[in-house]
């Protein structure tokens, strides 16, 4: 089952990636252009987004429940979020982040225990 929860994971972290450029990326190349610029190309990249992620959630229901598989998306979506905040966004990171991210194990651990 562990390996099966890494791939859901791993196809989590693809859709997210396309997810947080869609979402965020014209923040930083098209600024400058008018919304429907940045709208259209948003949902360019949210086509693959979703290519990918309703094949994962109907993957990832066969072992897992619906709570199990949104409280994983959301620990994916910051472990995609946050280096695309860093990295790519010039963000900083600060202590509060940090807490946030424990938050979140703790929802993990307790979604996931038996």
């Amino acid at each position: 089952m562990t390996a099966q929860i890494l791939g859901f994971a791993g196809l989590l972290a693809l859709s997210n990636m396309f997810m947080t450029f869609a979402w965020y990326g014209h923040l930083r190349y098209a600024h400058s252009s008018p919304w429907y610029i940045a709208l259209l190309a948003s949902w360019g990249l949210a086509f693959f987004e979703y290519a990918i992620m309703v094949p994962a959630n109907r993957y990832g229901f066969d072992f897992l429940s619906v709570t199990q598989m949104k409280i994983l998306q959301e620990v994916v979506t910051l472990s995609v979020f946050v280096p695309f905040a860093l990295l790519f966004m010039d963000e900083r990171l600060r202590l509060n982040h940090l807490w946030a991210g424990l938050c979140l194990v703790g929802a993990v651990y307790f979604a996931f225990k038996k």
